[in-house]
């Protein structure tokens, strides 16, 4: 008779337990495995998007909002600002013949001729003086509102021009806003690299300060050589004075020099006026 082997589940508990693992233990595996595979991937992903490079993709901006002046009528100067801008270098010491601001003697004469000749010479231009006492920028209503503050202060009874109504009309009106779905849509304008714009900003800076002082207070003489004043641009002139150094012409304009008043009849700081001698100077090389 054959010898019956001995099972080694004695129980129903034991068939159930040998049941029940034999589905759980291959599941088990496989999820493990599942997530060795999917950590390994994340893993090897990970590693390229730490990089200092990556890092700083996703840390640099988007762009930057670039604020411009809001489009709408210029605001026309009162005529005693036009004056210390564009006249009194001039009409302060009274350069080359030009009538002496409150002296009412030189300027009763004048306004004799009346105010609408009077400012029709500013605008254009009369003798030595140049056309909008050399600041092209001004309006003509500006110019008026000089000749008249000017007439004012050497015993004339002028009236200085307002702006006109349909300016004044514009000007009282709202600007219409903007929709708010272009706003959204408007493409963002790109990053600009700050260290770039960092360093050119004050050499720009100080160049657009002495242009403008040299239009407001030192064109008026120089754009047509009013009292010997070296001409704007005129080489031959100006190399004997650039020879003598940025410095020392500064110092010259500050404390003024022959006909030229000092700081040519402006109240700039002396950082600007430098500025303004820097750029003459590089007009004449």
């Amino acid at each position: 008779m054959s010898e019956q082997h001995a099972s080694p589940i004695k129980t129903p508990q034991q068939l159930i337990a040998l049941i029940v693992l034999s589905f759980i233990v291959p599941v088990g595996v496989i999820v493990l495995l599942a997530s060795y595979v999917a950590g390994a991937k994340r893993e090897g992903a990970g590693s390229g998007s730490m990089t200092p490079e990556a890092v700083a993709d996703r840390l640099k901006p988007v762009g930057m909002v670039a604020l411009a002046a809001a489009a709408g009528p210029r605001t026309l100067q009162s005529g005693e600002a036009v004056y210390k801008l564009a006249c009194s270098a001039c009409h302060t010491p009274g350069v080359a013949g030009a009538p002496k601001t409150g002296d009412a003697a030189a300027w009763a004469p004048r306004m004799k001729q009346g105010f609408d000749t009077l400012v029709k010479h500013a605008v254009e231009g009369f003798k030595t003086m140049p056309a909008k006492g050399g600041n092209a920028d001004l309006d003509p209503i500006e110019v008026a509102r000089a000749v008249a503050w000017m007439g004012n202060q050497s015993g004339g009874k002028f009236t200085e021009p307002a702006a006109p109504a349909a300016a004044k009309q514009d000007a009282a009106a709202p600007a219409p806003a903007a929709p708010a779905a272009s706003a959204a849509a408007a493409p963002v304008a790109p990053a600009v690299t700050i260290a770039a714009a960092a360093a050119t900003a004050p050499t720009a800076a100080k160049a657009g300060v002495g242009e403008a002082l040299y239009k407001h207070a030192c064109s008026a003489c120089h754009v047509a050589g009013v009292a010997g004043a070296p001409r704007s641009g005129d080489k031959a002139a100006w190399a004997p004075r650039i020879k003598l150094g940025i410095d020392a012409l500064t110092a010259s304009v500050i404390k003024g020099k022959g006909a030229m008043p000092p700081k040519g009849g402006s109240t700039a700081s002396e950082a600007d006026i430098q500025a303004a001698v820097e750029y003459m100077v590089s007009q004449a090389r």
